[in-house]
């Protein structure tokens, strides 16, 4: 079995592993403090049971003597006697004071524990109560603990108070004890750990993982609205309860996905339809325009179809020279050039548009537009003036499109001159041009009446217009609106009343252009 290192049961395993055996570590530090407590006073219990044995065995050196006790009292076979009791309870030393507080036996103390030994059995004997005290420091298992211990009691033989004694040991061969078993210990925690482990691993990916494994197999077949087959009945535990909830909340998905189907559809339909009728807007508003041209297009056709006529009329009387002949021709050749011209610019601005952005000229298309709209009728009297000083005018946008915005522009702001004139008397339209960081901004300014604050609000809403009923459409800017928008500009209306309008119409220039300057 493959144990991936982030794998849940990788996790389970690990922590399991950390936990069981911090808590075996935690138990044996329990269990060798209190062994260590146990040890120590087994050692304080041996201790009275040798001052107990030394008393008996001082009993009958003494009986029937009522002198204080002395060192001669003391003979070899108690010297003898003591030590074998020294040697079998695990003490070192002893230290035998008489009533007197005079020291009258002793083993071979060092000259600093002798001190020592020497108080504790004087301070008993003024007491007459047992005592015991620890001193030193050494290393038992894992910390500091006390080195040597020393039992003081009173000696008494028949309720005669003969003196006091002092018997002292070491605690290492406790110690020693203690850290001999810790082998064997840490054996078995490790053989319990591997045991507790592989056991709660079994369990736990019993209740746990295997769970969390069906549940993960239903969410990963749960694709393309199809739901995985019902799960057997879980347990009614918090897994069980997930495995039910997450049924539930998938079967609520597929619904919900079928829902949102249902709506982008309907939405897509709802799109194109909206294009649709934009397009067709579009169109209408530019076969308005168109209408509007038509008729000073027809006075403009005029004049040279009545010129035409009046050559060909002289042309047919016969008696003019070859030189004449020539010249009237060259005339009449002029003349049908620009009315071909004129058609021209009104079919190439009213055929359908493509949609299809492309690299487009801005500079080129406002001198094309100005070009076929001066003649009008709309425009006589207006001084248009260009100031076209972006050094990059190369935009990708549907030039039918943009052209439309741009007459709609200054077909707006002829209907606005017709109106009336600013302070200097003749009316003016000035297009310029600019380059503002990546984009090329147009701005059309007239001096007409200007627009009113409450109208500059709504100007660019479809259906709204200032002018008189069955002028206008109320389409134009709108249009314009929408077709700078889709072409990623923007576009912005200035006035002040009296004073007239500016409208703005930012492009994003063209990346990746080397184009020339142009004034």
């Amino acid at each position: 079995m493959k144990f991936p290192v982030y794998s849940l049961r990788t996790g389970i395993l690990a922590q399991l592993t950390f936990l069981i055996i911090a808590a075996m570590l935690l138990i044996n530090v329990v269990m060798v403090k209190f062994a260590e407590r146990d040890l120590t006073q087994e050692k304080l219990h041996t201790g009275r049971l040798l001052v107990r044995a030394v008393e008996q065995n001082l009993g009958p050196l003494v009986a029937g003597k009522n002198k204080k006790l002395t060192e001669e009292d003391l003979n070899f076979e108690f010297r003898k006697g003591v030590g074998r009791m020294l040697a079998d309870s695990g003490f070192s030393d002893i230290l035998i004071i008489n009533q007197e507080g005079n020291k009258v036996f002793t083993t071979e103390y060092s000259t600093e524990p002798e001190e020592h030994g020497l108080v504790s059995a004087r301070e008993t004997l003024s007491t007459g109560i047992w005592s015991h005290r620890f001193s030193g420091t050494a290393w038992s298992v894992l910390w500091l603990s006390k080195s040597d211990v020393r039992i003081s009691a009173p000696l008494s033989l028949e309720s005669r108070l003969l003196g006091a004694i002092t018997v002292s040991g070491s605690l290492l061969p406790i110690y020693q004890t203690l850290r001999s078993s810790q082998t064997f210990i840490l054996f078995y925690i490790l053989m319990d750990t591997v045991i507790l482990v592989l056991v709660g691993y079994v369990l736990l990916s019993r209740i746990v993982v295997k769970p969390i494994d069906k549940l993960l197999t239903m969410t990963g077949a749960y694709k393309n609205g199809s739901m995985v087959p019902a799960l057997p009945e879980s347990s009614k535990n918090e897994i069980g309860d997930l495995t039910r909830s997450l049924s539930h909340m998938l079967k609520r998905l597929d619904e919900n996905k079928r829902e949102l189907q249902s709506h982008i559809s309907s939405l897509e339909r709802a799109n194109r339809d909206l294009r649709q009728a934009q397009d067709e807007i579009i169109r209408s508003e530019k076969l308005a325009s168109v209408g509007r041209l038509a008729a000073g297009i027809a006075h403009e056709i005029g004049n040279p179809i009545g010129i035409i006529l009046g050559y060909l009329e002289l042309l047919s009387s016969g008696d003019i020279s070859e030189a004449d002949k020539q010249d009237f021709l060259n005339r009449i050749e002029s003349e049908i050039t620009r009315v071909n011209r004129i058609i021209r610019q009104l079919l190439d601005f009213s055929r359908p548009s493509s949609g299809k952005p492309e690299k487009t000229p801005v500079h080129d298309l406002v001198k094309m537009t100005v070009a076929m709209l001066e003649p009008q009728p709309m425009m006589e009297g207006v001084r248009t003036t260009l100031e076209l000083n972006a050094q990059k005018d190369t935009v990708l946008a549907d030039p039918n499109q943009l052209q439309q915005v741009v007459l709609n522009i200054i077909m707006n702001a002829a209907d606005a001159l017709a109106k009336g004139k600013g302070q200097e008397g003749i009316k003016q339209l000035k297009i310029r041009s600019e380059k503002i960081e990546g984009s090329i901004e147009l701005r059309f300014s007239d001096n007409g009446p200007g627009i009113l604050d409450k109208e500059l609000l709504r100007i660019f809403d479809p259906f709204y217009t200032t002018k008189e009923p069955g002028k206008g459409t109320g389409l134009g800017l709108s249009v314009c609106y929408r077709i700078v928008e889709g072409q990623g500009g923007t576009i912005r209306a200035e006035s002040k009343p009296g004073e007239g309008a500016t409208i703005i119409v930012s492009l994003p220039l063209y990346e990746g252009q080397n184009q020339r300057g142009e004034g």
